[in-house]
């Protein structure tokens, strides 16, 4: 995990942080206005899948922009993914992906068993660059019956 300039990261991460500061225009966040964007690039193809927050006045069925964007991909039929970037703002901090985004995302691992993750606030002159393993070291996964040692 380390803290990089935006214009030193390769042309493919920039247009990914650019794409997440985008679409977090559109997040519709009426009763916190903390408005959060997220791209995702798919490892086949490298499509980009864009998704912001949408709150509710009950709270519970908020979405967050992580959660937009991978149900978007999901759909098309990608099920790996190879980055996301993530862009609110915080004065003093980066805003990383919720506990409930990281177990998502640990779903659609791409093939080297992770997801890089830039995180971003608007301003993009500084990046977070990190990966999902180290966001969630210990993810909740499913082991078939089959896939487990008989005793």
């Amino acid at each position: 995990m380390d803290i990089r300039d935006f214009e030193s990261l390769s042309e493919t991460v920039r247009n990914l942080i650019r794409e997440a500061v985008e679409i977090r225009k559109m997040a519709y966040c009426p009763y916190s206005n903390f408005a959060v964007g997220a791209a995702l690039l798919t490892e086949v193809d490298a499509k980009v899948y864009t998704g912001c927050n949408i709150e509710n006045a009950a709270m519970t069925p908020c979405i967050c922009a992580e959660r937009v964007a991978i149900p978007k991909a999901v759909s098309d039929g990608y099920l790996k993914f190879k980055s996301l970037a993530v862009v609110a703002h915080q004065k003093d901090s980066f805003t990383a992906p919720c506990g409930v985004c990281r177990q998502t995302l640990s779903e659609f691992r791409g093939s080297d068993g992770d997801i890089e993750i830039y995180i971003s606030k608007p301003t993009m002159d500084k990046v977070l660059c990190t990966k999902l393993s180290q966001l969630l070291p210990f993810a909740f996964i499913s082991y078939k019956v089959d896939s487990i040692a008989e005793k």
